[in-house]
């Protein structure tokens, strides 16, 4: 069963994107490489709990296990020892990638405080588009009242988009509510 996204994208974004970018090949087409959900624990990287509660959060809402990840090198500025637990992330491919972005825009999305559209400026120039989430309490699989401690995430999407224009063009026709500016 192919998920609604993927068949959006196919049946209706690739020829959009082919005549708003005067594309000859549906293979010109840029298309989703890869969502990485990265959640940082910054100071509180002693207390377990809340490292358990992160990787229980980001597991509920992606569906996947995270990975910890450790600190490469001691920085006393930050307080770090080399080892030490900076955070947790989740990769997403495939099915999964697209079920996450639907549920993302559909569901998530609507529910940020404030919400007047996603910046356009959020793209590397290489077909990366990154977007930092406040609070972990828009994902309707997370219980408001069982939250230990509100952490941000960033959400990155990356295309094989070769420019900025290839990767909000994707994006728009996915159905991303990026504003115009």
């Amino acid at each position: 069963m192919e998920s609604r996204l993927k068949q959006h994208y196919r049946e209706s974004a690739v020829p959009a994107i082919m005549g708003k970018l005067n594309y000859k090949n549906a293979n010109q087409v840029p298309r989703l490489v890869k969502i990485v959900l990265n959640v940082g624990v910054g100071k509180d990287n002693k207390d377990a709990k809340i490292l358990e509660n992160a990787q229980k959060e980001l597991s509920l809402i992606t569906g996947q296990k995270p990975v910890v990840t450790r600190a490469k090198k001691a920085i006393s500025g930050f307080n770090l020892r080399k080892g030490d637990v900076c955070g947790v992330f989740v990769t997403l491919r495939g099915d999964r990638m697209y079920e996450f972005i639907d549920r993302f825009i559909t569901v998530a999305l609507p529910r940020v405080r404030d919400f007047n559209g996603l910046s356009p400026k959020s793209t590397d120039g290489r077909g990366s588009y990154t977007i930092g989430v406040r609070e972990q309490g828009i994902f309707p699989e997370i219980d408001y009242n069982s939250i230990y401690k509100v952490k941000g995430m960033n959400i990155t999407i990356v295309t094989n988009a070769r420019n900025n224009v290839e990767t909000l063009a994707l994006l728009k026709e996915l159905g991303m509510p990026i504003r115009e500016e």
